[in-house]
């Protein structure tokens, strides 16, 4: 209930905002041109974390003067966690000859940069660009690809630290992750920061939600554990079911988004990322009105914001530190 509250007063905000900027963007634009954007997103479209995206990038679009039926055409295509589909799709809106793709994680802006290497990219939440190989300079992108990036790998110690604060006696952690992703900084930071606190880490690769049911059956088998969701999932299904597992398990767990912990995870560590959405249209913006590639550097977050979730971790019979709770950004009860 508390999620649906959120996401119900989030996504009415955002299609106000859509419905406000309208007026605006109707003057915003003069030469008749009607310019076309390409969306792609591993995510079904049902997601409601991605509805919320979706909806911030459109109504900053909005505002920036840019709506559709009036000078902009977008092409939104949602794979579903399917690798097959986000293939066809890929080569689908590079067939399309876009002004600008836009495309949210790791893997959609490695199969568009091997389909194009003319049309501008914009990417959204691929972890680190330079160890991911997206891009060779943050400065000044030499290719067609520039964007929004989402995590610092040494945010992964953080998890750990957070995680055990909260429950001092995890000793073991699944660090659950898409071995299709690269996320190999994060699974170092992540060791690094365990060892030095005498946990063990245990990587726990996943790819949909029967491989989830496995390794988290399996894990939990021994007490003093705990989970560390390393994003992206992939599927949405994948997430709920690492979600669901932790509390049936009564696993204490940290995940990077705030929309874990608003769909039942414990604990939640990272940036806003509706916010990253908003900024990622702004690029798209830039580059529909001339600006190359080269000149928009690369962009990380600035703050994060730690999200706790105290149902779920009465749910799980843990009382979590007063001193936790006041350093929390936002608490659902």
């Amino acid at each position: 209930m508390q999620f649906a509250r959120l996401r119900r007063r989030e996504f009415l905000s955002l299609l106000g905002g859509v419905a406000a900027a309208w007026p605006i963007a109707g003057h915003a634009q003069e030469d008749g041109r009607v310019r076309r954007v390409g969306m792609l997103q591993s995510a079904s479209e049902d997601d409601p974390v991605m509805q919320a995206y979706m909806a911030a990038w459109r109504q900053e679009l909005a505002k920036l003067g840019w709506v559709e039926g009036r000078n902009l055409r977008i092409d939104l295509r949602h794979t579903h966690g399917d690798p097959d589909l986000m293939r066809a799709y890929a080569a689908e809106l590079v067939g399309f000859d876009p002004d600008v793709i836009s495309v949210g994680g790791q893997a959609g802006t490695r199969l568009l940069q091997r389909q194009t290497r003319t049309i501008p990219l914009v990417f959204v939440q691929v972890g680190d660009p330079i160890a991911n190989g997206l891009v060779g300079s943050l400065a000044r992108p030499e290719g067609n690809a520039t964007g929004i990036t989402n995590l610092y790998a040494s945010i992964a110690g953080k998890w750990v630290e957070l995680l055990r604060e909260a429950a001092s006696s995890v000793a073991r952690v699944a660090v659950v992750f898409n071995p299709d992703i690269q996320v190999e900084s994060y699974l170092t930071s992540i060791e690094t920061a365990a060892s030095a606190l005498g946990v063990t880490a245990i990587r726990t690769p996943v790819r949909n939600p029967l491989d989830v049911v496995r390794a988290l059956d399996a894990f939990a088998a021994e007490p003093n554990g705990g989970i560390i969701g390393v994003p992206p999932f992939g599927a949405a299904a994948t997430r709920d079911m690492i979600i669901r597992l932790g509390t049936e398990h009564r696993l204490p767990s940290i995940y990077a988004s705030q929309f874990e912990a608003a769909t039942g995870g414990m604990m939640a560590y990272g940036t806003d990322s509706v916010d990253l959405y908003r900024r990622a249209a702004s690029y798209v913006d830039r580059l529909l009105r001339g600006a190359k590639v080269s000149d928009l550097p690369v962009q990380f977050p600035t703050k994060f914001n730690l999200v706790i979730n105290l149902k779920a971790a009465k749910a799980i019979g843990l009382v979590l530190p007063p001193t936790l709770l006041d350093r929390a950004d936002e608490v659902i009860e």
